[in-house]
């Protein structure tokens, strides 16, 4: 996710926090410290901001905890894992690719609510034991994460998508149909699920409208993501990527790129360090990407004098021209130049863009349907 940033790593998995994250924590702090059953509002101040903020930490950490068993399972099955953020909503633990076998993905979605479930219990099992003997912020702290850890255990497991009861019943009719079907069974179960929500929010509170809405754009993501992966499944990278290249130079002005775009149509070119002169360019020749997008933020007062090597992005980003065009995808997700250089043999053999498998999928969808 974007404007995430890595606080640490537990077992080798990238453990971020997210932009809104900063604003969401004050909130959560503030609700707990005003709040008399669910809080410390009985409490004087400022002991019930300090208590308050304590809970909304620990909240936070239990979630973190929820996301770590999701991980630390598909981890045992094989999956990569990019890292696990901590937002507004909660958290999201970036599996790169969740496992397609029904056992291994029900299991890996009921670890998350079953971590929340012996949290809870702990929790509310330390504070009927201890409330006997003592009372006070640590008492008030372990009955609230214990009902909140309870309850979200019991929020994730509703059977639809993006919640891990989604993941479980797609897991279920996965065992009865192609993986694909299953997803659609799965993602209209969850719509019709959001939409009775959404029908009884209207009555009752309008919070229950927005996890309606959430769940409705959720299932639908879900059935889309998995439908784009299988219409792309067997395609490879050779048969989408352009093998016209054409190549800018660090020392390009602006506004010399800003004509060959014109001339070429091309948005974005490799950059590299020399023209070599079989023609023969290697990874190890190119030195940046620059696209159309770079160049809009150069002022136009300054298109004579700033050179393509002060704009350009140096992350080059590659992939094997025998590559799945899935693969592709996936890796474009992160890019921020929204193109990838197909190699074979360390030669750069061609160029394949966001926009080129998108076009691609637009084309396959309907042929599909045909």
């Amino acid at each position: 996710m974007m404007w995430s940033y890595e606080i640490g790593k537990i077992r080798g998995i990238p453990i971020k926090i997210h932009i809104t994250f900063l604003f969401v924590l004050p909130l959560f702090m503030f609700v707990f410290s005003v709040d008399n059953r669910f809080g410390f509002g009985d409490f004087p101040s400022p002991y019930n901001y300090i208590w308050g903020l304590v809970t909304a930490i620990l909240l936070f950490v239990s979630v973190l905890l929820h996301e770590l068993g999701h991980s630390l399972v598909a981890m045992r099955y094989g999956s990569r894992i990019l890292g696990i953020t901590l937002f507004i909503f909660g958290g999201v633990s970036q599996i790169e690719e969740i496992s397609k076998k029904p056992s291994e993905e029900a299991k890996m979605a009921f670890v998350g609510p079953l971590v929340s479930f012996v949290i809870g219990v702990t929790l509310l099992a330390l504070y009927m034991g201890l409330s006997v003997f003592m009372d006070g912020g640590i008492i008030r702290v372990l009955r609230v994460l214990g009902f909140i850890n309870i309850l979200l255990g019991a929020f994730n497991l509703i059977p639809a998508f993006p919640m891990d009861g989604g993941r479980i019943l797609r897991a279920y009719f996965a065992t009865k149909y192609p993986y694909i079907e299953a997803t659609r069974k799965a993602a209209f179960i969850g719509k019709i699920f959001a939409f009775l929500m959404g029908l009884v929010g209207v009555f009752v509170s309008i919070w229950l409208v927005l996890i309606a809405f959430f769940i409705y754009i959720g299932a639908s993501e879900e059935e889309s993501a998995t439908r784009m992966k299988s219409v792309l499944e067997g395609v490879k990278v050779r048969e989408l990527m352009s093998e016209n290249i054409v190549y800018a130079l660090p020392d390009m002005r602006v506004s010399e790129l800003l004509e060959l775009m014109f001339h070429t149509r091309y948005a974005g070119y490799p950059v590299v360090s020399r023209i070599p002169e079989n023609a023969f360019i290697t990874v190890d020749d190119v030195v940046g990407i620059i696209t159309f997008r770079d160049l809009q933020r150069v002022p136009f007062t300054q298109r004579e004098t700033v050179f393509v090597k002060d704009v350009m992005n140096p992350i080059v980003e590659t992939i094997d021209v025998n590559d799945d065009v899935a693969e592709a995808l996936k890796k474009l997700q992160g890019s921020a130049s929204g193109r990838l250089l197909v190699v074979e043999n360390n030669r750069v053999v061609g160029i394949i863009s966001r926009t080129d498998i998108v076009r691609a999928l637009q084309i396959l969808s309907v042929r599909e349907e045909t």
